[in-house]
Formats: structure tokens, C-alpha cells, sequence
């Protein structure tokens, strides 16, 4: 599937779930991302996460927390691999693949918060981080 069928089948929610894992959603983000402005892009994904999750009966499924934090690692990857395709990026990244790589961010309570699922929640551990060093 090309790249604009691939869009194009997610924003009409056409594709399976089968067809839509992890890879698939990095694959998204990376389209969105280079078409399209860092605050557009997410909401263009969220949009589309949000349309796919209601065609297969699980509305509350989306999670901004999650989505806008991939959204951000893969464009900080982005902008680190300037005209890496998606694969070559993944390549590149191979963690953007683990599906735990947030835990290096966020505790699992942090996720879990019913806040996190509507907006973006900040880690308190770089906060807290960011605290000490300007302490010392």
C-alpha cells in the first residue's frame, strides 16, 4: 500500500486493526509529520486515531498522552534524520518500535491518570530533574 492509500484507508477508518499496530501507527506519525506543521500533525493523527478507534467500538481508546508523546520522539528523530523515510527512521530508531519505550518517561501511574487519556500530561520526573540541577 502506498503512502496516500495508507492515509487514506486510515482516515476513512478502512483499515483492520490487524493492519494497524504500533509500525503502522509510527508509520502514520511520520507521514503526518512531514506533510504537515508539528501541532497540525497531531491533531491530524489524533483525528484520525480517534475516527479508527469509533469504527471498531472502542471510542475511549485514544490516549493523547501517548500520542503526542510518539508524535514528538518521532519527530525529534526526524529532525535528527533529515529525508529518512519511515522505514529508515524505524531502522535507524529501532526503539521507537518498543511499544514500553514511554516508561523511560512516564511511570505507568502517570498513563494510567483518566487525565492523560484528554490531555497532554508532563513527566514529573523531568520537572523534578529540571528542579535539582538548577539547585546545584
Amino acid at each position: 500500500m502506498t503512502d496516500a492509500e495508507f492515509l487514506a484507508a486510515l482516515e476513512s477508518a478502512r483499515l483492520s486493526p490487524a493492519e494497524f499496530g504500533h509500525r503502522a501507527h509510527l508509520r502514520a506519525a511520520w507521514l503526518y509529520l512531514s506533510g504537515r506543521p508539528f501541532l497540525e500533525a497531531c491533531i491530524a493523527m489524533r483525528d484520525s486515531l480517534q475516527r479508527f478507534a469509533a469504527s471498531i467500538g472502542k471510542a475511549g481508546l485514544y490516549h493523547e498522552t501517548i500520542t503526542v508523546a510518539f508524535m514528538s520522539l518521532v519527530a525529534e528523530q526526524m529532525a535528527r534524520h533529515p529525508g529518512a523515510d519511515w522505514q529508515a527512521l524505524l531502522r535507524l530508531n529501532p526503539e521507537l518500535c518498543e511499544r514500553d519505550l514511554l516508561s523511560r518517561y512516564y511511570s505507568p501511574e502517570r498513563l494510567q491518570d483518566a487525565a492523560a487519556r484528554h490531555v497532554l500530561l508532563l513527566n514529573p520526573r523531568a520537572a523534578q530533574e529540571g528542579k535539582e540541577a538548577a539547585s546545584t
